[in-house]
């Protein structure tokens, strides 16, 4: 059997996470034929979460991670950098999931707790891994009537939450745009490059082989093994992971059944006027369509303001210029109305960053063929779900049972999607919609 990729990641933008930190080593690509005990095929927060749980499970095994560019180019150096313990489903109205929420707490926090420990093993810097929770933001009555539903499942639960009100969301963002807000304490503030680095320096030091610039072009069953191929060389080994999120359908494993989402962000320069309110925060919209906004301050890579919307399915996994072109106008109108001292000023940074859904909201963690295993599909979940299909997929390929492969195990594969120009049209109308309709938040 052979796998082949039909496309290989290519990125929009700066990934500006990572840019803002202190520039990386020069990269160590793969030159000369290896053998490894388990491949591992992308080194996001999937793929090192792998990488460290099946060390975990053997501290000898002979582990080896390709990443097609540089470690927090990709995804981990272009989301918005909320770890999320609560549900937090993209495709409803106000956030609230449709399974078993509390199954789904418990792993996100699962996943949280394996971060932390992460953090404190690898001596990952404390402000990469901000305990601080999440406000989601309402700027009219309809999200604040988002907010009030979310916060009544929230309660169902069991779960704290604190109602904001205009004073409050003024005092923390220096905004008078907000008309109230959602405090939730259980999310992590990652400044997720940062993360990702750190991670990808204490795998290595404990003997994990991470080779930067090195895509994945196929892999190949040979015998009892597979052997996996770059540009430049060739890796033998019996197993291998895949933590390539919506490029897994780019080897042709679940082919029409993935939805390939760009959003859209900026990042302003070190802010020389200071806009009021606290120097660290984070708000998710209240609307799931609406904006997110995050403060950072010089101990994540300058006091910025990073603000993120925008939504286009390419199924080509391709945003047009004209994409981001869109995009940063309206962000631009978005952000100067949240901050009119700061109108006029030129974003440092812009970008897109790609999510992968399913229809049904299920991920891919999963066997795919002898000795080959998926840790996929985020479902825009990319730093929780990510870490906790890593995970599944260490300890699927290791034989290990848990609550993190039972959950994943018993998922439905993802949906089929209707042809690709009825999918494409269908969705981004539907896009353009929600954002008209959320434009305020």
């Amino acid at each position: 059997m052979r796998y082949t990729a039909r496309r290989l990641p290519r990125q929009t933008g700066s990934a500006a996470w990572n840019a803002i930190l202190p520039k990386a080593l020069p990269p160590n690509p793969l030159t000369k034929d290896e053998s490894a005990d388990v491949v591992v095929v992308g080194a996001g927060f999937a793929g090192l979460s792998a990488a460290r749980r099946l060390r975990q499970i053997d501290p000898k095994i002979n582990v080896v991670v390709l990443e097609a560019g540089r470690i927090a180019e990709g995804a981990a150096g272009r989301n918005s950098g909320f770890m999320i313990d609560l549900p937090h489903d993209l495709a409803s109205e106000d956030y609230a999931g449709s399974g078993d929420d509390r199954a789904m707490i418990a792993l996100n926090r699962h996943a949280i707790q394996f971060a932390r420990e992460a953090v404190e093993d690898y001596d990952i810097a404390r402000d990469y891994f901000d305990e601080a929770g999440k406000v989601n933001g309402a700027a009219s009555e309809a999200s604040e009537a988002q907010n009030r539903s979310y916060a009544a499942h929230l309660g169902d639960l069991g779960e704290a939450y604190e109602m904001l009100d205009g004073r409050q969301m003024r005092v923390l963002t220096g905004s008078q745009h907000y008309r109230s807000g959602l405090y939730t304490p259980g999310t992590v503030m990652l400044q997720p490059a940062g993360y990702i680095r750190g991670l990808a320096a204490g795998l290595a030091e404990s003997g994990v082989r991470i080779f930067e610039d090195s895509p994945v072009q196929a892999f190949e069953s040979v015998g009892p093994d597979w052997e996996v191929r770059t540009h430049n060389a060739k890796i033998t080994t019996p197993r291998v992971l895949l933590t390539v999120n919506g490029h897994l359908e780019s080897f042709g494993i679940a082919k029409d059944r993935l939805m390939h989402i760009f959003l859209f962000a900026v990042m302003t320069p070190k802010l020389e006027t200071a806009p009021g309110g606290a120097p660290r925060w984070g708000v998710t919209p209240a609307d799931p369509m609406g904006t997110t906004v995050r403060r950072i301050d010089d101990a994540l890579g300058g006091d910025r303001i990073v603000t993120r919307t925008c939504a286009v399915l390419r199924s080509d996994m391709r945003p047009r210029p004209s994409d981001m072109q869109r995009a940063a106008g309206m962000i631009q109108r978005k952000f100067e109305v949240r901050f009119p001292k700061l109108a006029g000023i030129r974003m440092e940074h812009a970008w897109a960053g790609q999510l992968c859904l399913s229809k049904n909201g299920v991920a891919m963690m999963k066997q795919i063929d002898e000795g080959v295993f998926s840790g996929c599909v985020q479902n825009g979940l990319g730093t929780a779900r990510g870490t906790l299909t890593g995970i599944g997929a260490a300890e699927l390929a290791s034989g290990i049972e848990s609550a993190v492969t039972l959950h994943f195990g018993s998922e439905d594969p993802p949906d089929r999607l209707p042809p690709r120009f009825v999918r494409d049209l269908g969705a981004n109308a539907i896009l353009r919609w929600k954002e008209h309709k959320a434009f305020a938040e």
